[in-house]
C-alpha cells in the first residue's frame, strides 16, 4: 500500500512538473534577443502557452501594454508597430507561469537570404576553397548595427511551426562572421554602412540542394505529384520535394522581412525550360504565404564552370542554357533584380570565391529599385536585336547608356547559318553600342551565340564593368559546333 502511494506520489509530482513546463511560454527560435525588426511596419510577435492562457506584452518602444489569450491549441500571435528608432529595445512577455525579456533589439532592414552551396559558403570559405576578402572581413567583423541568424539544415515531410534547433540572433563579432554566408555578410554589411541602418539577415541555405526542395506541397503539386509517405528524408534531404521548404522556410513566415536573395540553380541546371516554371511559381508562392506583398526578390545567375567538358551543345550538358532561363526569369518574378557573374567563375571550382563581386551586384539591385538610388547602376547589358549586312551580324543591346566596354579582344562569339553549325567569329564593338560578328566559314549567316559554354571568362561589358550574359539570337536546340562535327 505504501509502494502504491509512493508511485502515486511520483506519478502526480510529474504530471505537475510535465503541467508545469507545458504551461510555459514559447516562443519560436527566430524571435530572441538581439534580433532585427523590420522598421517602420507592423510586424508579428508568436509563440506557444497553455491554451486559452492570459499574456501581456510590454515592448519599450509603445506606451501601452497588448494582452492576448492563447487559443485553445495554445497558439498566440500579435502585430505589433515598429518604429525608425535606433535605439535599442526590449520585449517582456509575461503570463501566470513565465517571465521572458528580449534585450538589445534594433528597428532596421531585414533579408532572406537563401539558396545552395554557394549562398552557403561561409566567409572564411570551404576546404581548399577560400572566399577572397575573407581576412579582412572577419578582422573588422565587429559590428553592432548587423545581426545574423542562421537556420539549422534539417528537413521534414511536413511544413513545420517552429525550427525545433536552439538558435538565435547573434552580434556580428570575428567569429560570427567567418561562419556567417560570404554572400549574405558582404550584401548585407554594405547595406548597413551604406543606409546608416540596422541590418538583420536570416540565412537558410543547403548545399547541393534544389528548386524543388525549397517549395511547397502546394505550387510544386502543380507541376508533379508530391509523395513522401515512403520517402526516407534522411538520405540527401537537399533534393527532396518541399522538405526544405517545410523545415527551414515556413517556420519563419511570421517574421516580416524587407526582402529576400537567392544564389541557387547549379542542381536544376540539366532542365533550364521546367526551372523556368518551378523558381517563379517558388517566388510566388513564397510572397503569398509570407503575406507582405511582392517583396524584392534579387538572385543570382549561376557562375561559368566546367561540369566535365566545354564542347557539348546539348540542352542538358550546357549550363549557358540555365543561365538564359535564368534570365529570363526576370520577365517573370515581379519586383525581382538579377546578379550576371559571367565574369566571376571558375573553370575548377563550383564555389567561385569572389563572393563580394556577387553580392556587390544584389546590392546593385536593392539599392536602385528598393531604397531608390536611382544613381547606381545594377542592369548589365542584354542582348536586343541582330541585323545581318554584308555576310556580318550587327548586334544591339539594351541597358547600354554609356556604351560597351572591352579589356581586350571580344571572345567566345560564334556565328551559325541556316545549317546550325556554329563556328568560332571574330567580333569588335562598333561606335561604341553595337557588336559587329563575322566569320569566312560562314558566308550567310542567320544565327549568333556569345559565352555558350559551360566555362567560359565574360569578354563584354558595359561602362561600369557589369557583365553581358550568355545569349544567343537562335532558339534552335538541336545546333552543333564545328569543333564536333
Amino acid at each position: 500500500m505504501i509502494k502504491l502511494l509512493k508511485i502515486k506520489s511520483i506519478f502526480y509530482l510529474c504530471f505537475l512538473f510535465v503541467f508545469s513546463i507545458n504551461a510555459q511560454i514559447k516562443l519560436p527560435e527566430i524571435v530572441s534577443s538581439n534580433m532585427v525588426l523590420q522598421q517602420n511596419t507592423t510586424i508579428n510577435l508568436w509563440g506557444w502557452a497553455a491554451p486559452t492562457e492570459k499574456i501581456t506584452i510590454k515592448t519599450s518602444w509603445t506606451k501601452s501594454k497588448i494582452n492576448v489569450t492563447a487559443n485553445s491549441d495554445g497558439t498566440w500571435k500579435v502585430e505589433v508597430a515598429t518604429t525608425d528608432s535606433k535605439a535599442p529595445q526590449t520585449v517582456n512577455i509575461k503570463s501566470k507561469n513565465s517571465n521572458i525579456t528580449l534585450v538589445n533589439i534594433l528597428f532596421g532592414e531585414v533579408w532572406l537570404c537563401s539558396g545552395q552551396s554557394n549562398m552557403q559558403m561561409p566567409v572564411k570559405g570551404f576546404e581548399g576553397q577560400p572566399t577572397f576578402g575573407s581576412a579582412q572581413a572577419i578582422m573588422h567583423g565587429t559590428n553592432d548595427n548587423l545581426r545574423l541568424f542562421t537556420v539549422e539544415r534539417k528537413g521534414s515531410k511536413t511544413p513545420q511551426k517552429n525550427l525545433g534547433k536552439n538558435n538565435s540572433w547573434k552580434t556580428t563579432t570575428p567569429e560570427t562572421v567567418a561562419n556567417f554566408s560570404a554572400v549574405a555578410y558582404f550584401f548585407g554589411q554594405q547595406l548597413q554602412e551604406i543606409l546608416d541602418v540596422p541590418v538583420g539577415l536570416i540565412h537558410s541555405s543547403w548545399g547541393g540542394s534544389s528548386v524543388e526542395a525549397w517549395m511547397s506541397n502546394e505550387s510544386l503539386s502543380e507541376f508533379q505529384t508530391v509523395d513522401l509517405e515512403k520517402v526516407d528524408i534522411s538520405v540527401k534531404p537537399n533534393i527532396i520535394p518541399t522538405v526544405l521548404f517545410n523545415a527551414m522556410i515556413h517556420p519563419l513566415m511570421n517574421y516580416k522581412i524587407k526582402g529576400a536573395i537567392w544564389y541557387q540553380g547549379e542542381n536544376n541546371r540539366g532542365k533550364p525550360e521546367e526551372y523556368k516554371k518551378l523558381f517563379p511559381a517558388m517566388v510566388k508562392d513564397w510572397r503569398a504565404k509570407w503575406n507582405i506583398g511582392d517583396f524584392p526578390f534579387y538572385y543570382t545567375q549561376i557562375a561559368p564552370f566546367n561540369y566535365g567538358g566545354n564542347n557539348q551543345f546539348e540542352v542538358s550538358k550546357n549550363s549557358a542554357f540555365i543561365r538564359e532561363a535564368q534570365l529570363d526569369c526576370l520577365d517573370l518574378i515581379p519586383n525581382s533584380g538579377i546578379a550576371i557573374t559571367l565574369d566571376l567563375g571558375d573553370a575548377t571550382s563550383i564555389h567561385p570565391p569572389k563572393k563580394k563581386e556577387v553580392a556587390d551586384r544584389l546590392l546593385m539591385n536593392a539599392l536602385n529599385q528598393t531604397y531608390g538610388m536611382k544613381a547606381v547602376k545594377y542592369l548589365s547589358p542584354t542582348y536586343k536585336s541582330l541585323e545581318i549586312k554584308n555576310n556580318q551580324i550587327e548586334l544591339t543591346f539594351k541597358n547600354i547608356d554609356l556604351g560597351l566596354y572591352a579589356f581586350d579582344t571580344l571572345k567566345d562569339f560564334e556565328i551559325a547559318g541556316e545549317d546550325k553549325v556554329f563556328y568560332p567569329a571574330e567580333a569588335k564593338i562598333v561606335n561604341r553600342k553595337l557588336v559587329h560578328v563575322y566569320s569566312e566559314k560562314v558566308p550567310n549567316p542567320v544565327a549568333v551565340r556569345y559565352a555558350w559554354r559551360n566555362f567560359v571568362q565574360a569578354s563584354l561589358f558595359d561602362n561600369v564593368l557589369l557583365p553581358l550574359s550568355s545569349f544567343r539570337t537562335d532558339e534552335w536546340n538541336d545546333a552543333t559546333n564545328a569543333e564536333n562535327k
